[in-house]
């Protein structure tokens, strides 16, 4: 992610105390200080003295030699939650769109290189990993991410390309030029589709929220597996209602477009359908 400003003016402690947060995962809910120091690179001193300033605030504990957080850590997100009307304001859309689509409806935001979902109302388990709120996923290889990157400014574009395009399946976009061209498209169409790219079965379809001044600030999706669908009835069935949710979350959130918004963008595609 680029950082604007003198790197002097960055506080390193408050970094690196970020850092061991974030070292807390699936894999390590109640780790060593030693495990913690080779996640982050940073010495045992330098994690001891972090870990015992964040069981003084409040969001770590320790105990026989491991540290797991605390549920103040929920805080920080609740903070997010409450700073961002629009999840808010999704709510009931996305419980709308799941009722009427019968699967998963979600919503992202982009963080470098990655999508972070931001509100949620599962169907039914999907994706090998338990998907919540606060759930990451690469943006180049979902139909969210592409949807982000494609109203994204051309230098975030191209930090996500020089990051790197794994590869998660076979039908993963890893070529560049080809990539670019992907998200053209769904800028041009008003939604992404994206099959079997992030994971073997996983289908999904996004489309995007803007604010008031039109700017793309988030991504609406609905996903499924290839045992339930198929692509042609994705695009057939869930994008008309996917792209109409996204514009009336949109709306509430102060965004305006003309009434027929929505259906000169399905209406532009009806091959697809």
């Amino acid at each position: 992610m680029t950082t604007e400003g003198n790197p002097r003016d960055l506080i390193q402690s408050l970094e690196r105390g970020f850092a061991v947060l974030q070292a807390f995962d699936a894999d390590r809910p109640n780790p060593t200080l030693a495990e913690l120091a080779g996640a982050t690179k940073l010495s045992r001193p330098a994690v001891r003295r972090i870990l015992l300033t964040l069981q003084h605030l409040g969001y770590v504990r320790g105990g026989n030699g491991r540290w797991s957080l605390t549920p103040r850590v929920l805080s920080i997100g609740q903070h997010y939650s409450a700073s961002h009307g629009m999840i808010e304001l999704a709510q009931p859309h996305l419980l709308r769109l799941a009722e009427q689509t019968g699967e998963s409806a979600s919503l992202a935001a982009l963080d470098g290189n990655e999508v972070v979902y931001v509100a949620r109302v599962p169907v039914r388990r999907i994706m090998s990993i338990n998907v919540s709120i606060g759930t990451r996923v690469p943006a180049h290889s979902t139909s969210m991410g592409r949807v982000l990157l494609a109203w994204a400014p051309d230098d975030v574009v191209d930090e996500v390309i020089a990051a790197g395009l794994p590869r998660h399946t076979e039908h993963t976009i890893t070529d560049p030029e080809e990539f670019r061209r992907h998200l053209r498209d769904v800028r041009s169409q008003g939604y992404s589709v994206v099959s079997e790219e992030l994971e073997k079965g996983l289908l999904s379809a996004a489309a995007p929220v803007r604010d008031s001044s039109g700017a793309v600030v988030a991504a609406l999706a609905s996903s499924t597996s290839s045992g339930r669908s198929t692509v042609e009835q994705l695009r057939a069935d869930v994008v008309p209602l996917l792209v109409r949710t996204a514009d009336r979350i949109s709306a509430d959130y102060g965004h305006r477009q003309g009434p027929d918004a929505a259906a000169n963008v399905l209406k532009g595609h009806e091959g697809f359908f």
